[in-house]
């Protein structure tokens, strides 16, 4: 009876909305043909200068995409914008009054850092009562380059004036384990942030901070950070040491300094080759104790990884809101459940991956599915499979979960389990290690993390006090992913008390701040 009902009645056929095309026009002045991921957004409104995606309000604006090749200066092509969209085929759309702008994402870097400067742009182009899918097809162009943020641009500008010997140096390093591994020359990249007074006191061997940024991040990120933290030493708030400022960022997203039969062996790499020739040529303390580690988020797990993995060598880190250190709760999912599943729970309910306190601002399915369309080159979802899967048969990483279903795949699972579940990684160390481990992990995550992190961070820290490990974690309430360093007004204030600790497990009973 019922699946009678479901049926059509005698004559009638299920309409079938008609797909939606934009005309996407090349300019002229391209000098050679352009290659690269075209990407259409649309979003209600009107008068912006830009149509933009925003993962804090993910469904606010439309994205289709298509991988384009060798577009011929002047040439035109049709965009279907029904293939592959995000958060529906554009034919959903009501009609209302749109705008809509075109970027071709010519280095596929759009998941990992949005619009760069040499991918291709249009102006935003006013629907006005549009109706999708009627009327002509609305025509987009492909005429200039992005524009830098001025605001970035000038902080970047401010931070490059400041280098120069004994203030920040460049480090680039060749890799040799990198290189056996992809083929060609892969560098590892750090700015080198001194303290004051480092060129007068040539007898000194400092402590060193070895600092990872978030998913993002880069090599310039990491110069305007580490010259506020020499700031910070200049003006008596943090100790005397030397930070280097690593660069995780790979076409694939972050590498994590993980060994990853993907990544290649990014943690040997660091402790083997680059550390070594770090404290060959600046005056570091080159004992464990003298090696410390600092990052927030991914870069707050890849601390981690590296305190956990290379114990003999690192003597502590100072890891914060850092992605998922014990797969029972993967930004809310138990990944080793029975039929488990990112996108909805045992009880059908959605998966969220962002909120703002107790609002919940996008589910883990949406952000999939955006970063789906985007493009698989570089995006969050992506970069943790590049990271702790195997290597598919194609030679990609094997994706976690089915992206249509959510489903897990357990086989998949158990790799990252026995490879990179941090918990699990502790648990399976020998005593002796495992001893050397002990009051060496701090970790701080406010309760109200924008990424659900505090959750497997109680998980991790139930692990090392069940094993005697001696951990230090702090839960700030009420504070998120974006404000955790925040005191008082300062919104970096919590580096001070990050570097005193560092400093006092270096220099025991030392004093520093000047009277």
């Amino acid at each position: 009876m019922i699946a009678a009902a479901l049926l059509p009645l005698h004559g009638q056929t299920a309409a079938v909305p008609a797909h939606v095309f934009f005309r996407v026009q090349v300019t002229t002045s391209v000098a050679e043909p352009i290659s690269g991921r075209l990407l259409v957004f649309v979003k209600q409104g009107s008068g912006d200068k830009e149509v933009q995606i925003n993962e804090f309000r993910p469904n606010d604006t439309w994205v289709a995409a298509r991988e384009v090749h060798d577009l011929a200066p002047g040439s035109t092509i049709e965009f279907d914008a029904d293939e592959l969209a995000y958060p529906q085929p554009f034919s959903a759309l009501p009609a209302a009054t749109y705008e809509a702008q075109a970027v071709l994402d010519v280095g596929h870097t759009f998941n990992y850092s949005g619009r760069s400067p040499q991918d291709w742009i249009g102006p935003v182009v006013a629907l006005p009562a549009w109706t999708p899918g009627g009327g002509a097809e609305p025509v987009l162009k492909l005429d200039h380059h992005p524009e830098e943020n001025p605001m970035l641009a000038s902080r970047l500008a401010a931070a490059r004036a400041q280098v120069k010997p004994g203030v920040a140096q460049l480090e680039t390093f060749e890799s040799p384990q990198l290189g056996r591994f992809w083929g060609h020359r892969v560098n590892i990249t750090a700015w080198v942030i001194l303290p004051p007074g480092y060129n007068d006191h040539r007898s000194v061997r400092y402590p060193t901070a070895y600092w990872t940024h978030g998913f993002g991040g880069g090599i310039d990120g990491a110069l305007v950070a580490g010259l506020q933290l020499r700031t910070r030493m200049e003006a008596g708030k943090m100790p005397p040491m030397i930070w280097v400022m690593l660069d995780e960022s790979i076409p694939e997203g972050t590498h994590e300094f993980a060994d990853s039969v993907n990544n290649g062996p990014w943690g040997s790499a660091l402790t083997l080759e680059f550390i070594p020739y770090l404290e060959k040529k600046y005056h570091m303390d080159a004992r464990p104790a003298g090696r410390l580690l600092n990052g927030h988020s991914s870069g707050g797990w890849a601390t981690l990884q590296l305190e956990v993995m290379y114990p003999d060598i690192f003597g502590g880190t100072w890891s914060t809101s850092p992605d998922p250190s014990d797969f029972h709760d993967f930004t809310g999912t138990d990944l080793y459940a029975a039929d488990a599943n990112v996108y909805h729970r045992a009880d059908g309910s959605d998966v969220p991956i962002l909120r703002n306190h107790g609002k919940v601002i996008a589910t883990f399915e949406e952000f999939a599915r955006m970063e789906d369309v985007l493009g698989p080159f570089g995006g969050q979802i992506a970069s943790f499979d590049w990271v702790f899967s195997p290597k598919g048969k194609d030679g990609a990483p094997e994706q976690m979960f089915d992206h249509q279903t959510g489903s897990v795949h357990p086989e998949v699972v158990a790799y990252w389990h026995d490879h990179y579940d941090l918990a699990h990684r502790v648990e399976e160390e020998s005593a002796e290690r495992r001893a050397l481990l002990k009051g060496r992990i701090h970790l701080i995550v406010g309760t109200a993390d924008t990424f659900y992190l505090d959750g497997a961070a109680h998980k991790f820290e139930a692990v090392l006090n069940r094993l005697g490990s001696d951990p230090h974690f702090t839960y700030i309430a009420d504070r998120t992913h974006f404000d955790l360093y925040l005191v008082d007004k300062d919104r970096e204030g919590l580096f001070d008390q990050i570097g005193a600790e560092m400093y006092a497990v270096a220099r025991p009973g030392a004093h520093w701040k000047s009277k």
